[in-house]
C-alpha cells in the first residue's frame, strides 16, 4: 500500500478570493455593534420587514397597494421554492462549517449556503415593490444591500452565494414584472 500523501491541488483563485473576502467580512462582524446591527438586519430580512411592507401597502394604498402586495407575495413564494430547490441540489456547505476562521454570528435557517435565500428574496421583493412604488427606493435599496452584506458578515454565506442570489433574484423580479405586464396587456 502506498502511504505517500497525494499532492494538494491549489485552490482556484476565484474560490480563494471568495474565502478571503468571507473571512475578512466575518472578522469585521465580531465587533459587538457590527454583529448586533447586521444580526438585526438579517432577522428583519427573514420576512418580518417584507410582510410588514406588504401589509402597509395593502392597507394604505388601496387597490394598487393590494395588487403590489399580492405581486410581491407570489414572487416571494416562487423565490422561496426556487432557492430551496437550488440548495437541495447544490449542497454547498456554509462558510462557518467549511472555511477555517469563519464563525456563525447567528444560527442559520437551513443547512446549505448556495444561494443566499435572504438576498434572493430581498432583491426580487425590491424590484417588484419599486416597479409599483418607485418612491420606496431610498428605503428598499439600502436595506436590500445591507441584507446581502449581512449574510457574508454573519458567516452564513460566501460572497459568490450572495452575488448569485442577486442575479437570480433580479431575473425573477424582472420576469414577474414582465409576466404581470403581459397579462394586463391582454386584458
Amino acid at each position: 500500500m502506498n502511504t505517500t500523501p497525494l499532492p494538494s491541488t491549489p485552490e482556484l483563485p476565484r474560490l480563494a478570493f471568495d474565502r478571503r473576502v468571507c473571512v475578512a467580512a466575518n472578522r469585521w462582524g465580531t465587533r459587538r455593534a457590527v454583529g448586533i446591527f447586521f444580526g438585526t438586519i438579517s432577522r428583519l430580512g427573514d420576512g418580518i420587514f417584507w410582510y410588514a411592507l406588504m401589509l402597509v401597502l395593502a392597507l394604505l394604498e388601496g387597490l394598487r397597494g393590494l395588487q403590489a402586495a399580492s405581486h410581491m407575495a407570489v414572487t416571494g413564494l416562487v423565490a422561496l421554492l426556487l432557492y430551496r430547490v437550488l440548495k437541495k441540489y447544490t449542497h454547498r456547505p456554509r462558510p462557518f462549517r467549511a472555511c477555517p476562521g469563519v464563525i456563525a454570528h447567528v444560527p442559520p435557517l437551513d443547512e446549505f449556503s448556495f444561494p443566499s435565500g435572504h438576498t434572493l428574496q430581498a432583491v426580487s421583493f425590491t424590484i417588484v415593490a419599486l416597479a409599483w412604488f418607485p418612491l420606496l427606493a431610498p428605503l428598499l435599496v439600502p436595506f436590500t444591500a445591507l441584507i446581502a452584506a449581512s449574510r457574508v458578515i454573519l458567516g452564513l454565506h460566501y460572497p459568490s452565494d450572495v452575488l448569485a442570489a442577486i442575479g437570480i433574484g433580479g431575473a425573477l423580479g424582472t420576469l414577474s414584472l414582465w409576466l404581470v405586464h403581459s397579462a394586463t396587456a391582454l386584458v
